[in-house]
């Protein structure tokens, strides 16, 4: 469902900020492996289930039946903190699996990582694109969390005085794909966490409560903003999408296909017309979204006939941390979001505007088109 409104789209000129300085340790040519537990329960149908049939029947897509005779073999698994190596050993209901997944050494990933804006309650990192935020996958070491735990974060004095508030690294508070590069804000005290958290989480609440009203640009604490580059020429200068996105059935994937459906989730994205580029058969556009679903951008656009072909995000929002400090924070954020096999070939752009008690800056960085 598509329906055309009228809006200014946000003006997002600031003046630059550097580099404070940038920090990472080199990652090890292996990873620590990784350990997945399970405890077996036991019915009367279950009863007398042997090792290799509780792997082989819960984890066949993981690896084949010889896969994990020889996982087995190697003691790579554990039965209630024994080592076990008897495929037919019977589970008594109850029992704690562990399989330890041994080291591997994980695909590149840049391990650098600048910081544009810290404080006591956070960080504002510029992420690589290539390097993942949190473990997923192949990748459990080469992430940004893992290079914030590595590094020694110092306390400033007024955080000793808050000590039980502080955490022992900065963790992040919203998502930001691996193959984007692009601002990545991190909190450093439990209350900025879960503050900073909530308020990049509400933008979906607002969708499933609003999904008929079409109500956008009213004042949220985050208001997250896209700028994509779309094939052909859109005659409406603004579009509401209101499609709802869910999963659907594709041969050959497992899990299926995020796409447009009518039985999937709430999902509303605004899209306002920035330039044509008749000449090209392009349009640069806008688009703010009221939710994260999966992939929703890319199916919108794509739903109104317009595909995709280059994405960053502007991220501008209006947050009060600590209420008792009189603080509060607008935050721009410029990211280029690229196909995997093209993230290389575009500059990323990156922002963030900062506004304490007086005092305004902005960091930000370049885009080229």
């Amino acid at each position: 469902m598509a329906a055309a409104t009228g809006e200014a789209p946000v003006d997002d000129g600031a003046p630059p900020l550097g580099v404070l300085y940038s920090f990472g340790t080199p990652w090890a040519d292996f990873n620590q492996g990784l350990s997945y537990t399970d405890t077996f329960r036991c019915d009367d149908a279950g009863a007398g289930t042997t090792l290799i049939e509780f792997y082989a029947t819960n984890y066949k897509s993981s690896a084949p039946l010889p896969g994990w005779i020889n996982r087995i073999h190697n003691g790579q698994i554990t039965v209630d903190a024994e080592v076990v190596t008897d495929p037919n050993l019977i589970l008594r209901d109850g029992s704690k699996l562990v399989y330890h997944r041994l080291p591997w050494q994980e695909p590149f990933a840049p391990y650098l990582l600048e910081v544009l804006y810290e404080d006591d309650d956070m960080v504002a990192l510029n992420k690589p694109s290539g390097l993942q935020v949190l473990p997923k996958g192949l990748f459990q070491q080469r992430t940004v969390l893992a290079q914030l735990q590595l590094r020694d974060w110092k306390m400033t004095s007024s955080c000793h005085s808050r000590r039980k508030d502080v955490q022992s690294h900065p963790v992040p508070v919203h998502r930001l794909g691996r193959g984007t590069s692009g601002l990545l804000l991190c909190a450093k005290t439990k209350v900025a966490k879960v503050r900073l958290a909530s308020y990049f989480a509400e933008g979906a609440t607002n969708a499933a409560n609003k999904r008929d009203k079409l109500e956008f640009g009213e004042e949220r604490k985050i208001s997250k903003f896209y700028r994509a580059l779309v094939t052909g020429i859109l005659d409406n200068d603004e579009v509401v999408v209101t499609q709802p996105i869910g999963l659907v059935h594709y041969p050959g994937v497992a899990e299926g296909l995020y796409a447009a459906c009518s039985s999937g989730k709430p999902a509303m994205s605004k899209v306002c017309v920035l330039e044509r580029l008749a000449h090209k058969n392009h349009t640069l556009v806008q688009v703010e979204i009221h939710s994260g679903r999966p992939h929703q951008i890319r199916i919108h656009l794509a739903y109104i006939g317009h595909p995709l072909m280059i994405l960053s995000m502007v991220l501008v929002g209006i947050l009060n941390l600590l209420s008792q400090k009189l603080l509060s924070l607008i935050v721009l954020l410029h990211m280029m979001e690229v196909m995997r096999d093209l993230h290389n070939l575009f500059l990323e752009t990156a922002g963030i505007t900062y506004m304490r008690i007086g005092l305004f800056f902005a960091i930000q960085q370049p885009t080229r088109w």
